[in-house]
């Protein structure tokens, strides 16, 4: 029998191709620490995100290279691990830690906006990533209520003559929100400059640490809030949620013509369907497209984007937003898994994104 080699490992494994980003495993250093021993290959591979929705496919892609390129008798083991990639620049301090920031954004108020960030921040921190979630609807916080955190004030600590604050931590993220530092019980009657402002320290005066992932929860529509932070700061890019209805998809449009503005640029990691259907408590096999059906997928054709997940309208979610747990923390319900798989979705998107724009920067 031929003595194995690393180089007969590397060999067969280039003929695996991430069918996202179009490159084979080897030339995209996904491998390492390969170790041989008497009938048995071992291997690391390194996914560009722990939501990777391909990480099955690709461990049985590497397994059968080997069978098929090296020996068919060898035992495969493959050890997945991950390192987040990102497209921000070593040398930008804004927010150095963090390497990929995702505003939610939609063009209307009622579509399940803060919904959607805050259970796909859970839902990306359960697969193993950093996470932070900021709630920059300055006029509107709910991120308290959903974590059941109303009463909760934040808690500031001085650096170098400055003071800085402690996020709050639960279910596995870290989170800020203007509701922490306000009586939500009062209106917030502030003009567009001093919201701005508030907002802007949202980011610069928490202590984050190292994120993978900072999802935002931006205000609705297209004034002054989510202009500043868009303009403002460095984004990964933007998730737009609507509901199937014409009326909300219109509104809709505005968001997406404000992140693709020439002067703004940001890209469009996809859209959310939120209230996509009703599956009734007693008959989950049943679908009713209330709102109507096909709606976000004919939007998201006309601009070339995908839609990233459809949710359910189920009163679980209504029930453990309003407890402070959010659906997401379980996997038992219909919405819970739909969340899983959007963070998938979006994980993979982000992946897709960074390298398109490091390929772009090498050209």
């Amino acid at each position: 029998m031929k003595k194995v080699t690393q180089k007969d490992i590397l060999q067969a494994l280039s003929h695996v191709i991430d069918p996202d980003l179009n490159k084979d495993l080897v030339t995209l250093n996904m491998i390492d620490e390969i170790k041989i021993s008497e009938g048995k290959v071992k291997f690391k591979l390194i996914l560009t995100t722990p939501a990777c929705p391909l990480k099955d496919f690709l461990t049985q892609s590497c397994v059968k290279a080997i069978h098929d390129h090296v020996d068919k008798d060898l035992e495969v083991e493959v050890d997945l691990s991950s390192r987040v990639t990102t497209k921000r620049k070593e040398n930008e301090d804004l927010l150095k830690d963090v390497k990929n920031i995702i505003a939610v954004g939609s063009g209307k108020g009622g579509v399940g906006k803060s919904t959607v960030a805050v259970n796909l921040a859970i839902a990306l921190a359960k697969t193993g990533a950093k996470v932070g979630l900021l709630d920059a609807d300055i006029y509107g916080p709910s991120i308290p209520l959903m974590f059941g955190l109303l009463d909760e004030k934040a808690k500031g600590f001085d650096r170098d003559g400055k003071t800085f604050v402690y996020p709050f931590e639960k279910f596995g993220i870290k989170m800020i929100s203007i509701g922490f530092f306000v009586d939500q019980s009062k209106a917030l009657v502030w003009r567009g400059p001093m919201a701005s402002s508030a907002l802007k320290q949202l980011f610069t005066d928490i202590e984050w640490g190292p994120l993978d992932y900072m999802v935002i929860d931006l205000p609705p529509g297209t004034g002054d809030i989510p202009l500043t932070l868009v303009q403002s700061f460095p984004l990964t890019g933007a998730i737009i949620v609507s509901t199937p209805q014409e009326v909300a998809i219109a509104d809709v449009r505005k968001a997406a013509d404000m992140f693709r503005n020439e002067q703004i640029g940001i890209p469009i990691l996809g859209l959310v369907e939120n209230m996509s259907f009703f599956i009734p408590p007693d008959m989950p096999e049943k679908k009713y497209f209330i709102f109507g059906k096909s709606g976000c997928q004919k939007f998201a054709d006309d601009l070339k984007i995908p839609v990233l997940g459809q949710i359910p309208i189920e009163q679980a979610i209504a029930d453990s937003g309003d407890s402070g747990k959010p659906v997401a923390t379980g996997n038992d319900s219909p919405s819970g898994m739909a969340f899983m798989k959007l963070a998938e979705a979006v994980a993979q998107q982000v992946a897709i994104s960074n390298a398109i724009k490091e390929a772009f920067g090498k050209a």
